[in-house]
C-alpha cells in the first residue's frame, strides 16, 4: 500500500479533479475510472477481487487493511472531500476503480442461462435494484440496450449494493439480443391479452426476460422480437408494477421453478437396486 501523502486542501488539485470527473461520469478526465463512495461499496469491491487504483480518505479515516501495495492513498481535507462527494452525508472514504468489463459470451457459461434485458430503463435506482436481484436469484447476467442508464451511475451503483462488481453486465444492440438463441419473454401488464401468467411460463429452460422503460414499457419492436409475453397477476386494482419490482418478481419465479425442478430431479433419480433382496434386520422390523 502506498504511503499516504500530505492532506490536500485545494479543490483544483489534479487528483481531486479526477475524482470529481469520475463521479460526474466524465471518462476523458477520469482516465476511464469509476468512482465509488462509502465503506460498504469499497468493501464489496475488495471482496469481489477489485483492486482500487486510488483511495481517498479524510484525515480521520483509516485505510482498509485489504488494499494492495499498488493502491495510492490520497488524503483530502473534510471541505474538499465534501465538495466532491455525491452523497449528502459523506463517509469520508471513496475510491477510483477500473470498471469490470463483460460480454454476452460471459452470460452463457452455465447450462441454462437466465438473462435479464433492460430495454430503455432510465431510473438508475431501478437498474441497480435489478442487478442486485439478478445476483440474488441466480441470473447469469444483465444486458442493457441503447437508452438505458449506465450501471456505473452513482445511484445505480448504490442501489446494486455491490452486485454490479460480480454480475456480468454488458451493453447489447437489439440485433445482438435477437440473435441470443434463447427464448425472449417480454414483461407486460396484466391488462393485455395473449399473455402467460408468470407461474405458467416455463422459466426452467434457457431464457431472457425483457423489462421495458418505466413509463412507456416495451416498444413494438421489442414486443415483436419476443418469443412470448409474460405478466405478473395482480389481484389488486393495479395495472402494472414498477420496473424493478416486476423484473425482480420474474427473476424470483425463474429461480423458484428451477429450484423445484432440481429437487424433483433429485427425488426421481433412478438408483441401482439391490440385486439380492436383504432380510430385514432387527432395527428395520
Amino acid at each position: 500500500m502506498a504511503v499516504p501523502s500530505a492532506v490536500i486542501s485545494s479543490r483544483t488539485n489534479p487528483r481531486v479533479k479526477q475524482l470529481r470527473a469520475a463521479f460526474s461520469g466524465n471518462p476523458k478526465i477520469s482516465d476511464d475510472l469509476i468512482a465509488i463512495e462509502g465503506e460498504h461499496l469499497l468493501e464489496e469491491a475488495l471482496r469481489s477481487g477489485i483492486a482500487p487504483r486510488m483511495v481517498f480518505l479524510t484525515p480521520d479515516r483509516q485505510a482498509p487493511s485489504q488494499l494492495s501495495r499498488d493502491t495510492e492513498i490520497i488524503r483530502l481535507s473534510e471541505d474538499v472531500f465534501s465538495s466532491v462527494a455525491e452523497t449528502r452525508s459523506p463517509q469520508g472514504i471513496a475510491a477510483l476503480i477500473e470498471p469490470v468489463m463483460y460480454s454476452i459470451r460471459d452470460m452463457f457459461q452455465i447450462p441454462t442461462p437466465l438473462i435479464l434485458i433492460c430495454a430503455g430503463l432510465q431510473d438508475p435506482g431501478n437498474l441497480g435494484t435489478l442487478i442486485r436481484s439478478a445476483e440474488a436469484f441466480g441470473a447469469s447476467g444483465v444486458l442493457t440496450s441503447s437508452g438505458t442508464v449506465s450501471p456505473w451511475n452513482q445511484k445505480a451503483l448504490r442501489a446494486s449494493a455491490g452486485s454490479v462488481f460480480r454480475v456480468p453486465v454488458a451493453v447489447a444492440s437489439q440485433e445482438e439480443i435477437g440473435k441470443l438463441g434463447i427464448r425472449l419473454l417480454a414483461a407486460v401488464g396484466s391488462q393485455r391479452s395473449d399473455v402467460l401468467s408468470a407461474q405458467d411460463a416455463d422459466l426452467r429452460q434457457p431464457c431472457a426476460i425483457l423489462i421495458g422503460n418505466e413509463g412507456s414499457g416495451l416498444t413494438d419492436e421489442w414486443l415483436q422480437l419476443a418469443t412470448a409475453r409474460v405478466t405478473i397477476p395482480c389481484p389488486g386494482p393495479v395495472e402494472s408494477l414498477n420496473a424493478a419490482i416486476a423484473g425482480s418478481l420474474l427473476l424470483y419465479e425463474a429461480s423458484r421453478q428451477r429450484s423445484t425442478a432440481s429437487r424433483q430431479t433429485d427425488a426421481t433419480t433412478v438408483r441401482i437396486p439391490n440385486l439380492q433382496p436383504r432380510r430385514p434386520t432387527g432395527a428395520a422390523r
